[in-house]
């Protein structure tokens, strides 16, 4: 069987980016069982509800929900269990002293394979204020309409 390359994405939690700030991203590996796996490769995950926690210097991904593997028998895992996330030590007593300062979390942006490995793109965010959301909604229907008046004028000239 050939070895998967590149980047396939699975799941990503546009919620997140709505509602924090990002400050800086990382990329981390996961624990998972083999019916997990096989339930990734059927493109089926959502991370809207997850989160990450720091406890006894590991990192930990919760609440994010992995269905069950539709042909798993007795041997299936749970859907919103917590997985261990493989971090660098640096990386993790980083973010969790970020996170203790207070004001900043921890999220799930994204999941993928890459190269047949999965990962999942966690961030370090601050929360928004509801101004700063009405803003960035403000802003992206600017730019939406400034495209479009961008391509009428284009479709004129021609």
């Amino acid at each position: 069987m050939p070895k998967e390359t590149g980047e396939k994405l699975i799941a990503s939690n546009k919620k997140a980016r709505h509602e924090y700030e990002i400050l800086d991203t990382y990329e981390a590996g996961m624990v998972l069982t083999g019916s997990e796996v096989k339930s990734l490769r059927m493109g089926r995950a959502s991370l809207v509800d997850g989160y990450v926690f720091f406890e006894h210097g590991e990192a930990w991904l919760d609440a994010a929900y992995i269905p069950e593997y539709l042909n798993g028998s007795w041997t299936n895992h749970a859907p919103r269990r917590k997985r261990k996330l493989l971090l660098h030590r640096q990386q993790i007593d980083k973010l969790s002293q970020k996170t203790r300062e207070g004001g900043v979390t921890v999220v799930p942006l994204r999941l993928y394979f890459l190269d047949g490995r999965a990962k999942v793109e966690i961030a370090l965010a601050r929360g928004k204020r509801e101004y700063d959301k009405r803003q960035t909604l403000r802003e992206q229907q600017d730019k939406r309409e400034a495209e479009r008046a961008m391509r009428q004028r284009n479709r004129m000239g021609d």
